[in-house]
């Protein structure tokens, strides 16, 4: 009964009418007064109460029905619980010298990185995340299983990177520290070519009708351009999306060509490394420009996020055009969800007793001094008339947040690859029709948005490119900032350093992480070094300019924010 009441809530909840008020998308937007458009389409409380589990449940079930890419979902299951004998097993082995490391449908999710649902009442507020059907799923978040013309097709949703965990909870909107979707784009371009669909289909027992469908995403792959990250935690959608628009036509829908597919246009990020990962959404309402380097200047960056994805997934752009059209209330609602999107408190995982208050002040008079100014202006709940009245949890919270009302753009020396790396498919993607009927614009830029800060102590490693493990490093000389870290898991205490806050680095990082080689961070080359934004900490002549107890002040305000 309980799920059948949790369903009827879920469909009375999309068939609802949102009142929208459209924002202001354009170059020139600017934030309201308060600092936030946390409600973005400025929705009567009531709406707006509802709209996050509605805009949700789009993020964690992809709603774009015309994608290129759809894996036949039931031939995948009987494919992976075959035994080595199958003969699409012994072809990958033969073309790879791979074997999977999983035998069923959890374990291809895991590797990928999807993080579980939440049992049903397990978790409140800001973690409680819904069931796109009203109950438990035995799938994870991201997985995204669709009818198409009665063939089930699995895909993946917004919620594979843009869910995350910190101490053992999923928290959406967090960064997603160890996907793998970009490594399974090119495990896709490696092995599906190589394998005929009438094979497909007698290797994993495949319908015609899911024939069809894997020759369908076979054909569309030959569009889709891909490079291998770096490291786990860190996403390759930039060149991802140049390299596929490669494989297509200079013209304004990107229409597919043969000979391009075979013989793409060469582009400087087939080889530049401009890995980096992505940004939390509780981050959007403070801001009014796009992506780490701010390069989206004009538009709604979550329906620009669909025309991405969709160029790295074959997608004809004609479809996805008219796709986009006939769902404008789709791409609002989750639009409106990720910009409501809250940031989690460090009291919702420690005591507040691991707060030095009187610390905590100190940092916030360093950091107004040398941080405020980029990072916007946190006012803190201690700040307040009625303080003395507030419980221990109460006063560490930020009673306002004020961020510059139009985003700005900063050099302070960090890796330029990221920001650099804009320039070789701006044009590409700002002629398309599609991008001029959205009025999304790209322009390259020099250097990156200092991000707004809240939920920091959750959001390591630092930097666009992951490349700082925690903040004691984020605060050292760029030349003794360790060169070396493992992006781990993130289940419990032992796998984060809440004086640092971040990941344990040296002989603190757990044993058992060594083993995972791809998880293994180098800062060692163009694309992945650790240099820049250290002028608050040290001036011209390399003196520090913040005792070393000056730094844990300062970092112990930030686990405040």
């Amino acid at each position: 009964m309980k799920m059948l009441l949790c369903a009827l809530i879920l469909v009375t909840q999309s068939a609802m009418a949102f009142d929208w008020n459209e924002p202001d998308w354009s170059a020139n937007s600017t934030l309201p007064a308060e600092g936030s458009r946390q409600n973005l389409y400025q929705l009567p409380e009531d709406q707006f109460s509802q709209i996050q589990d509605v805009g949700y449940v789009h993020a964690l079930r992809w709603p774009v029905n015309v994608s290129g890419l759809y894996i036949p979902y039931k031939p995948l299951e009987n494919f992976l619980e075959s035994d080595s004998n199958n003969p699409i097993k012994r072809l990958i082995q033969k073309f790879g010298q791979r074997r999977l490391g999983y035998s069923d449908m959890d374990g291809l999710y895991a590797w990928l990185g999807l993080n579980k649902y939440p049992d049903e009442g397990s978790v409140t507020g800001i973690y409680r995340i819904p069931f796109p059907d009203g109950f438990k799923p035995k799938y994870r978040m991201g997985a995204s299983i669709l009818n198409l013309n009665g063939v089930q097709g699995l895909t993946f949703g917004c919620a594979g990177c843009h869910s995350g965990v910190f101490m053992g909870r999923t928290i959406m909107g967090l960064t997603n520290k160890r996907p793998r979707a970009n490594e399974f784009f090119m495990m896709a371009k490696k092995y599906v070519p190589k394998i005929p669909s009438h094979l497909f289909a007698y290797g994993t027992n495949a319908s015609e009708e899911e024939r069809k469908l894997y020759k369908y995403t076979q054909d569309n792959l030959r569009a889709v351009g891909a490079v291998m990250p770096q490291s786990l935690g860190l996403d390759t959608s930039l060149p991802h999306v140049a390299l596929s628009l490669s494989h297509r036509k200079d013209d304004e829908y990107a229409t597919k060509s043969r000979v391009l597919e075979r013989n793409p246009t060469p582009n400087k990020l087939e080889t530049m490394v401009a890995d980096s990962k992505p940004l939390p959404w509780w981050n959007l309402k403070h801001k009014t420009r796009w992506l780490s380097d701010g390069s989206i200047v004009a538009g709604n960056p979550i329906l620009t996020n669909f025309l991405w994805n969709e160029l790295g997934r074959g997608t004809d752009l004609k479809e996805l055009e008219q796709w986009m059209k006939d769902n404008q209330d789709t791409v609002r609602e989750l639009t409106a969800a990720a910009f409501a999107t809250q940031a989690p408190r460090w009291t919702d995982f420690f005591p507040a007793g691991s707060i030095d208050l009187d610390s905590a002040k100190r940092g916030q008079t360093l950091f107004k001094n040398s941080c405020q100014k980029c990072h916007g202006e946190y006012q803190k709940a201690w700040d307040l008339p009625n303080a003395s009245e507030l419980s221990e949890v109460e006063i560490l919270s930020n009673s306002k947040v004020l961020y510059p009302k139009k985003t700005e753009v900063k050099d302070v020396g960090t890796d330029p690859n990221r920001w650099m790396a804009t320039q070789y498919f701006a044009e590409r993607l700002n002629k398309l029709r599609i991008s001029k009927w959205m009025k999304t614009v790209v322009e390259p830029q020099k250097g990156y948005v200092p991000p707004p800060l809240e939920g920091i102590f959750s959001r390591y490693p630092y930097f666009h490119n992951n490349s700082i493990p925690n903040l004691c490093a984020l605060m050292e000389h760029p030349t003794r900032r360790p060169k070396f870290f493992v992006q781990g898991p993130s289940t419990d205490a032992s796998h984060y350093d809440a004086d640092c806050v971040g990941y344990p680095v040296g002989d603190k990082i757990p044993a058992s992480w060594m083993k995972e080689k791809e998880a293994h961070y180098k800062a060692n080359k163009p694309g992945l070094l650790n240099i820049g934004h250290s002028k608050a900490f040290y001036d011209e002549q390399s003196q520090p300019l913040m005792s070393e107890s000056e730094k844990r002040d300062l970092r112990m305000f930030l686990k405040t924010l």
